[in-house]
């Protein structure tokens, strides 16, 4: 029994031992499994019927099958159709339609289809080449199913008459034909030697022909393959006999060789014949023709001249269409009858380089992550070039400066790798050309780009304008109000860049940051969630934080230093005496024989705002009726003092309002009683008067005292105006952003025309910017000529006073 198994006869017997089966099994197992150079070999019979077995694929190219399907494994054929197909179920490559060895591979010697197995997560690409094996599925054909032969009854014994062989599109064994002829006492079979390069048949004349006798004699012309079974073809031969013209014409040589490069000009002359004939007249007069058996392309691409013999190019001649024509050329005389001699010109085809290299990228990985190792493959690419030799010998180059280089892979294909790092956030996409450039001389080239987008991946933390924002904030704001709005960019793209704002949550004292203040998650705007009391929180020091949406997030954070300036929402506080230093008249005993100028009592007040807010100033209201009062009050100290002797005129008890006015815009007041009780007593001058020398060495006690404060808080307030001046002039160049100033507290120094120096009460402010004790406010003033000659407003500040200051 004779079986055939992808392309391999073996020998079975039914008798044959299982050892020995078994070895025969292990060297056709061999024989179908060729791996070389990454490479897997498989040979299948053409004509084989729909899923006949090639190959365990799968398993020879070392896959799971359970991988197939996830990993996208897919087989792909150039110019090949769906000749075979591969079963993802089990790996198996099988064949899915029909296979013509002579349609895909015409006469050539060997034939196979080219696989490339491509699949995916990691990306690989493996090389499967299955070998189309001959069957003998063509039978021998001949050019018609008749020939015609004219033959001159005198033509002598031992002539030879040429014909035209059949032809096999199969090859090897199944395209070796040997010919028969038909019993014929006339004629025998020549057959040429085998070692021919032309091969061609002829009819040796055995027997004189006698035209009276036999006019006409029928002839079979029988070939046969050497397929098994063999096919045969067959040609009828009518051999005419003629009479007369018995000298037939000859050329010089029955075969002539020419070389002819592709692409030569329509015109271009093939070679020139030259055939004699030894008769006279009309029957030595020959005229040149193609034998009826040529082939049509030989006549679409050559033209003969009849008369000159001259063989002339008429078509494009294409090296990649033909490499080779046969031409069989007839001399005909003009005897009666005609008789005529052969001869057969090959024309050897020559390449030039005029095909431009091909192209085609077969496989993409886009987009390329940013982060992607170095020798990722990005693109799989085969090249090709229909020319032969140097001329299709095909080099790529790519664009420079492209982080990607070029790796061969297999015979005309190159991978494109991935050669240094990328970063999206500098280069998003790269244009890369790639440059297929042949050997021929000139070279031919062609060029083919591809995009690569670099995916992102978040590998940047968002990014804020400033470290630090400053924010200035008028107290008692509405509840809810945008104060400040906080903005990061982040360089990476999608939801790597997406940002996202929330509070560094912390303590404020005893309360949560959160109570204060509150940020958009998608604006960044900062919002007041009640109102801020400057005599409460002076500074609100805190951070918020940027984070992107990318996986694992990124962020950084801003400080935020949020000032709340004074506005004038208190009033002036009296310091009168009572309970707690509470409401009242402030009540005071005076000696009629004080003089003009004497102090006799003083109001204390102060205020809880701060600058001119807190900034105070005290005027005597009229008395009722329009009398002049002996008395006055200091404009700034608020001390009480005679403006002339008192006299027995003035009444025993004096009614004094005295008017205290912040300079806020608008200004708050509040008025305080000062009861005056005038005494005539002898002793309540004298105890009066120690008294008055009692507190006039106090307060001279003090004048040096006040002196040396007064220069010392001028000094400090000189500085920090300087500093603050050096300051405003290196940040006026740099325009703030919404509602916000340079780092850095702001100080504020007021000056009055009076020329004098104010302060306000020891506040309950807390500077909100982490850990410290309360500070205390202290408002200087740069001192100036005062308006009146009054002497009062000219004495330094008094204890009441100055014990009001701290630093």
């Amino acid at each position: 029994m004779r079986t055939k198994h992808c392309g391999l006869d073996m020998e079975f017997s039914w008798g044959i031992g299982q050892e020995y089966r078994r070895l025969l099994l292990s060297l056709l197992f061999l024989a179908t499994w060729k791996a070389g150079s990454g490479q897997v070999r498989y040979s299948v019979p053409e004509e084989a019927k729909h899923g006949t077995f090639v190959g365990r694929i799968a398993q020879d190219l070392g896959l799971e099958l359970a991988e197939l399907v996830p990993r996208l494994f897919r087989v792909a054929s150039k110019g090949r159709g769906d000749l075979l197909e591969v079963n993802l179920q089990n790996g198996i490559l099988f064949v899915n339609s029909r296979i013509d060895r002579e349609e895909l591979c015409g006469r050539s010697a060997e034939c196979s289809i080219h696989l490339e197995v491509i699949v995916d997560r990691p990306l690989q690409v493996f090389h499967v080449e299955v070998e189309v094996k001959d069957i003998n599925d063509n039978p021998p054909v001949f050019p018609g199913t008749q020939k015609n032969l004219f033959m001159a009854e005198s033509r002598p014994l031992d002539s030879r008459f040429p014909l035209e062989g059949a032809s096999d599109a199969d090859i090897g064994a199944n395209a070796l034909l040997t010919y028969t002829l038909s019993p014929s006492e006339y004629f025998s079979l020549e057959k040429p030697p085998y070692e021919e390069r032309v091969k061609r048949l002829g009819l040796v004349l055995r027997k004189p022909l006698d035209r009276e006798e036999a006019p006409e004699i029928v002839l079979v012309l029988t070939a046969s393959d050497g397929g098994k079974p063999e096919l045969t073809g067959t040609v009828q031969l009518l051999v005419k006999v003629l009479d007369a013209n018995d000298n037939a014409p000859a050329f010089d040589r029955t075969l002539y060789e020419v070389k002819l490069l592709e692409n030569v000009p329509n015109g271009t002359l093939v070679i020139k014949l030259n055939a004699s004939d030894l008769d006279e007249g009309l029957n030595g007069n020959i005229t040149y023709s193609f034998s009826t058996d040529i082939l049509p392309n030989v006549k679409s691409k050559f033209y003969i001249d009849p008369i000159t013999g001259e063989i002339m190019v008429k078509g494009y001649i294409d090296f990649e269409e033909s490499k080779s024509y046969e031409i069989l050329v007839e001399g005909i005389d003009k005897g009666q009858p005609p008789l005529s001699g052969h001869c057969t010109v090959m024309v050897e085809v020559g390449d030039t380089n005029d095909n431009v290299p091909v192209m085609e990228f077969k496989s993409l990985s886009l987009p390329i992550r940013e982060d992607a190792p170095l020798g990722t493959v990005i693109a799989l690419i085969s090249v090709s070039d229909l020319d032969s030799s140097v001329n299709g010998q095909v080099t790529c180059t790519l664009s420079p400066s492209v982080p990607f280089r070029l790796v061969s892979t297999f015979k005309n294909y190159y991978s494109l790798v991935l050669d240094s790092a990328l970063d999206r956030e500098s280069v998003a996409n790269y244009e890369v050309g790639v440059t297929a450039r042949d050997g021929g001389s000139p070279s031919l080239s062609a060029t083919a780009s591809v995009s690569v987008e670099v995916a992102d991946v978040n590998d940047n933390a968002p990014a804020f304008a400033q470290p630090e924002y400053t924010v200035l904030v008028k107290e008692n704001n509405p509840p809810g109000c945008h104060i400040f709005t906080v903005s990061a960019w982040d360089a990476d793209a999608r939801e790597n860049a997406l940002v996202s704002y929330s509070l560094v949550e912390r303590r404020v004292g005893e309360r949560a940051l959160s109570s204060y203040v509150s940020v958009h998650a998608e604006s960044g705007k900062v919002y007041a969630l009640q109102p801020l009391d400057h005599e409460e929180l002076e500074l609100l020091q805190f951070q918020v934080s940027a984070r992107d949406a990318g996986v694992p997030p990124l962020g950084s954070n801003v400080t935020l230093q949020v000032f709340v300036l004074d506005e004038n929402d208190n009033a002036p506080a009296l310091l009168l005496p009572g309970p707690g230093g509470g409401a009242g008249a402030l009540s005071q005993l005076v000696a009629r024989s004080v003089g003009a100028g004497h102090v006799v009592a003083k109001v204390r007040a102060v205020d809880a705002d701060s600058g001119y807010n807190a900034w105070l100033s005290y005027e005597l209201q009229p008395a009722v009726g329009g009398a002049r009062s002996p008395f006055r009050v200091g404009l700034y100290t608020g001390e009480i003092s005679t403006t002339r002797d008192l006299d027995e005129a003035d009444a025993p008890r004096q009614r004094l309002l005295v008017l205290v006015k912040d300079h806020g815009e608008p200004a708050l007041t509040a008025t305080a009683t000062v009861l005056l009780s005038l005494e005539d007593s002898g002793q309540a001058p004298k105890a009066s008067s120690r008294a008055s020398t009692g507190a006039a060495g106090a307060e001279a006690a003090l004048v040096d005292v006040n002196v040396y404060l007064i220069i010392a808080i001028c000094a400090v307030s000189s500085l920090l105006v300087l500093t603050l001046l050096l300051y405003a002039a290196l940040r006026c160049s740099a325009p703030p952003s919404e509602g916000a100033r340079g780092p850095g507290k702001p100080t504020l120094v007021c000056s009055s025309a009076v020329g004098s120096w104010s302060y306000s009460q020891q506040r309950r402010q807390r500077v909100c910017s982490g850990e410290g004790p309360p500070k205390t406010d202290l408002m200087a003033f740069s001192p100036s000529v005062p308006e009146s000659g009054d002497r009062e407003n000219q004495q330094p500040a008094t204890e009441d006073s100055l014990s009001k200051v701290s630093v």
